[in-house]
Parts: C-alpha cells; structure tokens; sequence
C-alpha cells in the first residue's frame, strides 16, 4: 500500500494552483511528489511541476473535507473566507459567495487556465480548450462564463446553469430567456468553445449544447 504524503507535501499539494494543477515548492519536495506519481515536471520551459490525476484526487479530498466542515460551521456574512477553495459557480447554489474578493478569485482562476493552455496545449495555443477543460466540462464552462462577466442563478436571481448531459465532450446550458442564451454562447465562443441551442423536445425548453473546439 503506499504510503500517505507526508505533512510537507500535503502543505505543496494543498497550496496547488486551483485550476491548473500548478506547484510550487523545494526541489527536494517536487521531486518527492514526481516519485510518489502525485506530480509531474513539464517538458517545455519553464519546467514547472503539476499535480497528476492521483494528486488531484489527494487535494480533492481535501477540498471535499473543508466544504463539509463549512457546511457545519455557522455560517459568516461572505462566505469562503477561511477555506481558501475556488470553485467556478455552475448555477444554482445556495448563498453564492458575491464578496468583493470573487471577481478577482475569478480573473485569477481564468488567468491561470490560459496558462495551463499555453503550457499543455501542442502548440502553446490559448485559444483553444485543454485537457483538463475536456476532464472537467461543467466546471470549466462555468468558469468561462463567470470569468466573461455573466452571472449564475441564484436562488432569488435568474442567470445562467451548466448542467452535465449524456454526450461526450458536452454540457447543457440553461438560461432565463432567448437573450441570456445568446449571451452565454457568444461568451464560450470568445472562450475557445463552440455553442449550439436545441429544444428540449419533451418540454420545449431551449438550451445551449456546448463542447470545447478541438482546431
């Protein structure tokens, strides 16, 4: 069985870019981490280390743990403050965060994905989606559409939700009306997406099918 990460290499692990994975600690500490298989050294310059899939899973958990001790804390006026966890809001939630702080946690997270593109990408291009956008749709087009200054519903708010679907590479978006849709898909476009609208054909409903471009 092997062993947990020591306490060190999860302080690295847990201080982990958000969105692209991104480490930053001694040398001695990456390279545990690369040995273990929690992280890799990427090939192009400037050769910095990223968690692998195994590694996303150990900060996962911790996020999962954090998420569910705030749920049981009391809860303050704005909310994450303390847990350090961004999550790209998909729509939906309760008591969104809105604090003064989340439209700089997004432009961080969004500035950081475009790195993780020009990074892993073949050709360094950032105009096109990545592989961990194509492992994490839902999230990824909530933080597209987030990052071009669209809002998600609320419980008291209309606005946008991505919701998974049946298909491969794609993910449903729903708004409150025509416009809002039209929104939302010129926004994934810009974001190296591309958007249809369908019919719900039981319910009529019109929605957004949305995949990231492979060219």
């Amino acid at each position: 069985m092997t062993r947990p990460p020591t306490a060190a290499q999860r302080r690295v692990i847990d201080a982990a870019d958000p969105v692209t994975g991104r480490l930053r600690g001694t040398e001695a500490q990456l390279a545990a981490l690369v040995k273990r298989g929690l992280a890799f050294r990427h090939p192009r310059p400037p050769h910095d280390h990223f968690l692998t899939p195994a590694g996303h899973r150990i900060r996962a958990a911790k996020e999962e743990e954090a998420a569910a001790a705030a749920e049981r804390a009391p809860a303050p006026g704005e909310v994450p403050a303390g847990t350090g966890v961004f999550a790209a809001r998909v729509g939906g939630e309760e008591d969104p965060y809105d604090g003064p702080g989340r439209v700089r946690e997004v432009h961080s997270a969004w500035q950081g994905l475009l790195e993780l593109r020009r990074m892993t990408n073949p050709d360094g291009s950032v105009e096109r989606p990545c592989d961990w956008e194509r492992a994490h749709l839902v999230r990824a087009a909530a933080l597209a559409l987030e990052a071009a200054g669209l809002r998600p519903a609320a419980p008291d708010a209309d606005g946008y939700r991505v919701r998974e679907t049946p298909q491969p590479e794609a993910v449903a978006v729903h708004g409150p009306d025509a416009a809002a849709l039209r929104a939302c898909a010129a926004a994934l476009e810009r974001a190296g997406w591309q958007a249809g609208e369908y019919t719900e054909p039981r319910t009529r409903v019109r929605y957004l099918l949305a995949s990231p471009r492979r060219v």
